[in-house]
């Protein structure tokens, strides 16, 4: 082979190699915003865009924004991912959802996490979203029937059981009027009591007691999560079995958690990112139902309480806590 010939071959074998480098060079890497109640985002929202190829920082870029537990701040921070000109927004519950849809009718939304997509007036339907918001709902209202035939068998005597949660998250008020549909058929009556952030937690314990509960469901959304152990102990200070709708509160100390599996719906919400980033349009990607469930117990809180766990339910448990 001549050394023209030779030269002309290494040449364009550099040439290929270097042209996929400089084309997404060229390219432009994809802007994610992140709109969070809490502090931080979930780990297996980032590990479900590494399996589909994305490594933030090289091929993808996530503007981060969180309320930190003031739900107020929402409608603020979604207005500055709209100012970022960001490519998708991901949502970590229904309130952020609500605020990045006030701030944008055209930036695709995902929800990570969202309770009654449809009851809040985020999606037409499930299955035909329409407008720019689709994902994963958690379905949290509808599976307070269950949180609450688990804490009757845990407390049988429990006749009265309060349901703390927060009047101005609408999806909270659906589990309100879900809960109040399925307690005469368990003889027990709800006791709606209001906690709107962590200055009305204490009143809200010392509530409930007072009007005879024998033990509550807590559902609220992420934005407590960071509240938790506060939330915890004082469930335990007044000896109230308490069924979580956020497993956080179980591994914190909590009696019990029954819902879905979070991990799971944050790696599917990197797969929503993935079809809007290659051309799928929100309104024709139906919101998804759960399919995996988890139900955690913790034996110390139990015996902390005084409380025993029958045998049959601490067999149907995923995780028990020791």
């Amino acid at each position: 082979m001549s050394k023209k010939v030779s030269c002309l071959c290494v040449c364009a074998l550099l040439l290929a190699l270097g042209l996929p480098a400089e084309a997404q060079q060229r390219g432009k890497v994809p802007r994610l915003g992140y709109l969070g109640g809490a502090f931080s985002t979930h780990p297996a929202f980032l590990q479900g865009l590494r399996d589909l190829g994305y490594v933030e920082g090289q091929n993808i870029v996530i503007e981060y924004r969180f309320a930190e537990g003031k739900l107020e701040n929402l409608p603020d921070l979604a207005a500055e991912l709209v100012r970022l000109k960001v490519d998708i927004i991901v949502t970590q519950s229904t309130p952020a959802a609500q605020a990045a849809k006030k701030a944008t009718p055209t930036i695709p939304i995902v929800m990570a996490t969202g309770g009654d997509a449809v009851g809040s007036g985020l999606v037409a339907s499930l299955a035909h979203p329409g407008g720019n918001i689709t994902g994963l709902s958690t379905l949290a209202t509808d599976l307070n029937a269950t949180r609450l035939e688990l804490l009757k068998e845990v407390v049988p005597k429990a006749s009265r059981v309060a349901y703390l949660a927060n009047p101005a998250i609408v999806p909270e008020m659906i589990g309100l009027k879900n809960l109040e549909s399925v307690a005469p058929s368990l003889a027990v009556t709800i006791k709606f009591a209001a906690m709107q952030g962590p200055a009305d937690f204490e009143s809200a314990f010392a509530g409930a007691v007072r009007d005879g509960v024998h033990a509550a469901i807590f559902t609220q959304n992420q934005s407590t999560i960071p509240y938790r152990h506060q939330i915890v102990s004082l469930a335990a200070k007044h000896r109230l079995p308490v069924m979580y709708g956020w497993s956080d509160f179980a591994e914190a100390g909590g009696l019990m958690f029954y819902g879905v599996n979070l991990s799971d719906l944050y790696r599917r919400a990197a797969y929503y990112v993935d079809k809007i980033l290659k051309g799928a349009k929100p309104a024709e990607l139906p919101v998804e139902q759960p399919t995996k469930f988890e139900f955690v117990i913790n034996l110390k809180t139990a015996k902390q309480i005084g409380l025993t766990i029958p045998p049959n339910v601490l067999a149907r448990a995923d995780k028990v806590i020791r």
